[in-house]
């Protein structure tokens, strides 16, 4: 077989020969096969083979179909026979060398890109969501066989190198993963005290490379990643091993905390977190990088859309909130609108829809309802299409909320029956049950909107509330079980039955901190702090209203400003001393909570609130 045909005939002349040696008895067994297979297919080039075996196969079964003569009939079946055991041996050879074949392929791809695709075509070819991504080794195979064509380009080398400085950093930081969750008074997730203690400034001291050391110093003192990216010049180099650095900690993060099943603090609330946290860093680097260089900027976009893809097919994807769970840190307060820009890029997908969702609801958590009612008509309508069912009645679900918020009760009683209907159909009843927890919210705050004064008004949305409080009992959904006990205290509390309410927020308050929720911790704390004032008691209502201010505006959520009213009455009311000795009172379960610092800046917003009004 001459090396001078093109690659193509080269493969033809092989596969006739095989079947010529089979035809005349010289081929004694398939082994025999996989070994000139072996010796004759060029690495990297599998895809041209398969395609030379099924332009033989196509032409031997005409020869068969065809053939009206027995003797030439039975050849030609014996060549048929023998094309598909060189098929077989070819998907043995694949098989076998796979991986090789795949560094070849990826070798090939990256040294014939353009200049500015070169990133681009290595971070898509390295994206851990691949049916087989390649591992640490075969990375290494990568970066030696990438070096073997550095003379070509420089960026060839600088990638290379990258992928060889990343898995040695790697390798520094694998026993140090997790290790800062065990440092003294560490509470599991990405805040702590700026600079101190945390991930990321555990990892700053095990690293020895500059931009990673001094990217996980900067997080760790709660900067901001887009100015840390806007002073950094780099190369790419750097941002390769950056990449891969970033990538292995939070697949090896969220690796953890999936095998944690049974612990409340270390379940899928962090693998959520974790998620969020690593795709809105590469957001921030992204829009960084972007204002001074094009390449790593949209690279900084590709890795993040990378994650939030792989987030959107886990099981524990939250539909339906919880999104602030160990979200705790200034710089990422507003995180998720920095996920906004790069997903108007992406294509209509069933992953799109997830990742609008949870933008949707994070957005109405922050008051903008407006922006929220639009991310959720638009995952609804890419849901629908991609026939996502879950997520479809999610949205509904979603939109009667939000609707609710904007005092449009009419549109909000509308979302939640059709996702009623919906859910009853597809057997979900996850979303049935919050169908029934909206319905029921709805329309009390219809009623009251009303003045309808009559209980019996009430009775019916009470127990749609309460038949959805039953089933998320059942189906063990803390999550959706404390917007529940929430929306049946505010019922409460609108047909002034407070003393009925307190015992439904304060569950509530309770479900919310085991899923990890701060926008329903505040939520809960809020309404519990008007059920107090409705029964007069002074100190619990200070004392609740105080860390439902605190908590909402943490997470940068206007509803801060309702209690920050309620309890500027109520100072009003008993006057300046008598509410600041309240608030003393309270001072050792407060600190319980939030610490010193969060005791200390509470009286700071309330001013604050008091100057703005």
């Amino acid at each position: 077989m001459s090396d001078s045909l093109p690659l193509r005939d080269r493969y033809l002349s092989l596969i006739d020969e095989i079947v010529q040696l089979t035809l005349q008895g010289k081929i004694s067994s398939v082994e025999m096969v996989y070994q000139m297979l072996q010796k004759g297919i060029t690495s990297g080039t599998g895809e041209i083979f398969e395609l030379a075996v099924s332009d033989r196969l196509s032409t031997i079964q005409s020869q068969v179909d065809s053939e009206k003569d027995e003797l030439k009939k039975a050849k030609a079946n014996r060549s048929l026979r023998a094309i598909k055991t060189i098929q077989t041996q070819w998907q043995r050879y694949y098989e076998q060398n796979q991986a090789t074949e795949a560094i070849a392929l990826a070798v090939r791809d990256i040294t014939t890109a353009a200049a500015d695709e070169r990133l681009a075509t290595f971070l898509r070819l390295t994206d851990p969501n691949q049916k087989q991504p390649f591992n640490s080794s075969q990375l290494q195979q990568l970066a030696k066989a990438l070096l073997q064509f550095a003379q070509l380009d420089t960026d060839i080398e600088q990638i290379s190198q990258g992928i060889t400085r990343g898995l040695a950093a790697w390798q520094r930081l694998q026993d140090h993963l997790i290790s800062w969750m065990y440092e003294q008074n560490r509470e599991l997730g990405f805040g702590g005290v700026p600079g101190e203690n945390g991930p990321w400034a555990t990892w700053a001291k095990k690293v020895n490379s500059e931009l990673p050391q001094a990217l996980f110093r900067s997080l760790a003192g709660e900067q901001s990643a887009i100015e840390f990216a806007e002073q950094r010049s780099i190369t790419l180099s750097d941002w390769v091993e950056m990449a891969l650095i970033l990538q292995y900690l939070q697949r090896g993060l969220v690796s953890w905390f999936d095998q944690q099943p049974y612990n409340v603090q270390a379940g899928s609330k962090l693998s959520i977190s974790t998620y969020l946290t690593f795709a809105v860093v590469w957001s921030q680097l992204a829009s960084g990088f972007g204002n001074t260089a094009a390449v790593y900027g949209n690279g900084g976009s590709q890795m993040m859309l990378q994650i939030l893809r792989n987030f959107a097919q886990r099981p524990y994807f939250p539909l339906y909130g919880g999104i602030f769970a160990s979200f705790s840190g200034s710089y990422l307060r507003n995180a998720l609108d920095y996920l906004d820009e790069p997903l108007r890029k992406v294509e209509g997908t069933q992953e799109k829809a997830r990742i609008f969702t949870l933008l949707g609801y994070s957005q109405r958590a922050l008051g903008q309802y407006q922006r929220s009612i639009k991310f959720h008509l638009q995952a609804l309508e890419i849901a629908r299409n991609a026939g996502d069912r879950p997520c479809e009645i999610a949205n509904l679900n979603h939109l009667s909320r939000t609707y609710v918020q904007e005092k449009d009760y009419a549109e909000a009683i509308n979302h939640s029956q059709r996702a009623l209907i919906l859910s009853r159909q597809a057997g979900d009843r996850t979303g049935e049950a919050n169908a029934l927890v909206n319905l029921g919210y709805s329309e009390v705050m219809q009623a009251q909107q009303l003045e309808q004064i009559e209980p019996e008004t009430y009775e019916m949305p009470i127990n749609y509330l309460e038949q959805g409080l039953k089933l998320l009992e059942k189906l063990g959904d803390l999550q959706s079980k404390g917007l529940c006990l929430s929306s049946l205290g505010i019922a409460y509390l609108v047909i002034g039955e407070a003393q009925t309410a307190i015992k439904y927020l304060e569950e509530g308050f309770k479900t919310a901190q085991i899923s990890g929720d701060l926008y329903l911790q505040g939520r809960n704390l809020a309404s519990l702090s008007e059920a107090y004032y409705h029964l007069q008691n002074a100190e619990k209502a200070i004392y609740t209203g105080g860390l439902g201010m605190y908590l909402l505006e943490q997470i940068a959520s206007n509803e801060w400003r309702q209690p920050a009213g309620l309890l500027t009455i109520l100072q009003g009311q008993i006057g300046k001393e008598a509410f600041q000795n309240f608030w003393q009172q309270q001072r050792a379960k407060i600190i319980a909570i939030i610490g010193v610092d969060g005791y200390d800046y509470i009286p700071q917003l309330l001013m604050r609130y008091q100057q703005d009004i």
